[in-house]
């Protein structure tokens, strides 16, 4: 989202994960799209809801108006591939330690902390929450190939085994 929104010359902007923190954000930054990774839509010209509808049916007018073939299009946009991954958590972890020696470890880098750890690299990413339903830390990745995301994943999720062994 934010490589196309900034090649386009828009501002791009994050929220906590949560249609309702998102929604908030669009509203606080007159967005006039957003969503989420799971693939719903929020379009305030629509409604400020999560609606895959809605994204299909953008997509549907982008095509009537373009012509050719979904192929064509998708060759216009960059690829990107993702890992999620997990790490289970014990009661004596405790997680916002490491998110913050995570963090410390990566400050060189593009640091946010809107929502758990998100470390933008150059060309790839990885963003670090507790999940707010289960016992565990999300391990998100973003990177050109598959075999990259999960690369930076399984590198993560080492570090952080090694923190969680110095406890």
């Amino acid at each position: 989202m934010r490589d196309i929104t900034e090649k386009h010359g828009g501002t791009y902007t994050a929220a906590s994960v949560g249609e309702v923190n998102v929604v908030a954000q669009m509203k606080s930054s007159n967005a006039i799209i957003g969503g989420e990774g799971n693939g719903g839509i929020i379009y305030p010209e629509s409604h400020y809801g999560r609606d895959a509808l809605v994204g299909t049916a953008l997509f549907l007018m982008l095509m009537a108006e373009r012509g050719g073939k979904v192929s064509d299009l998708r060759k216009n946009y960059p690829a990107y591939f993702m890992s999620k991954k997990k790490i289970e958590l014990t009661p004596k972890i405790d997680v916002d330690k490491i998110l913050e020696t995570m963090a410390s470890a990566y400050a060189h880098e593009d640091i946010s902390t809107i929502d758990g750890v998100k470390i933008d690299f150059a060309n790839t990413w990885v963003h670090l929450r507790k999940s707010n339903t289960e016992p565990i830390i999300r391990v998100y990745t973003e990177a050109p190939s598959q075999e990259e995301a999960t690369a930076l994943a399984d590198k993560i999720i080492s570090e952080i085994k090694e923190i969680t062994n110095k406890e």
